[in-house]
C-alpha cells in the first residue's frame, strides 16, 4: 500500500471512530487501487490473494461498515448485484442493463436536478443521485 493510502486510511478509520485492522486495510487498499465499482465476491477473490484466511462473510462486513461510516458509496441501488464505489465525490452513473457495468458520470456533464412540488411531510434530502440506464457499447454491438 502506497504510504499516502495507508495514512489516509488510518486518518478515515480514525474519523469515522473504526479500529483500523489489517484486514480492513486489505479491502479498502482493493478498491482504492483500482478505480470502479466492484461487488463482495470481486473484492473477495482479490483479498483472499493476500490474506487466504479472510472470508467472504468478513468482506461483506467490512464493506457495509465502511459505506455506513461513509467511507465507500454504495452504488447498486435498484440495478444488479450490490457494488460499492469507493469515490465518494458527489457524481452520478450510467447503468448498462444488460452487464449492469457501472460507469461515472461527473457533476459538469450534466444539468441542475430540480425538485418540483412538494416534498411528503416531514422528507429531509440528505443527498441524491442519477442513475441513467441504457445499453453500454460493449452490449450493442
Amino acid at each position: 500500500m502506497r504510504r499516502g493510502t495507508y495514512n489516509e486510511f488510518r486518518h478515515l478509520c480514525r474519523k469515522h471512530s473504526l479500529a483500523a485492522t489489517h484486514q480492513r486495510q486489505k479491502i479498502y487498499q482493493t478498491l482504492v487501487s483500482r478505480p470502479g465499482h466492484y461487488s463482495p465476491e470481486e473484492i473477495y477473490v482479490r483479498v483472499k490473494q493476500d490474506l487466504p484466511q479472510i472470508s467472504l462473510a468478513t468482506v461483506y462486513k467490512n464493506l457495509k461498515t465502511f459505506v455506513q461510516a461513509g467511507m465507500l458509496r454504495d452504488v447498486s441501488h435498484h440495478q444488479g448485484p450490490w457494488r460499492v464505489d469507493a469515490n465518494t465525490a458527489p457524481h452520478h452513473h450510467l447503468v448498462c442493463t444488460r452487464c449492469h457495468s457501472i460507469t461515472d458520470i461527473g457533476l459538469d456533464r450534466l444539468e441542475p436536478v430540480k425538485l418540483r412540488g412538494r416534498l411528503p411531510a416531514g422528507f429531509r434530502i440528505e443527498k441524491f443521485s442519477v442513475e441513467i440506464e441504457g445499453v453500454c457499447k460493449a452490449c450493442a454491438i
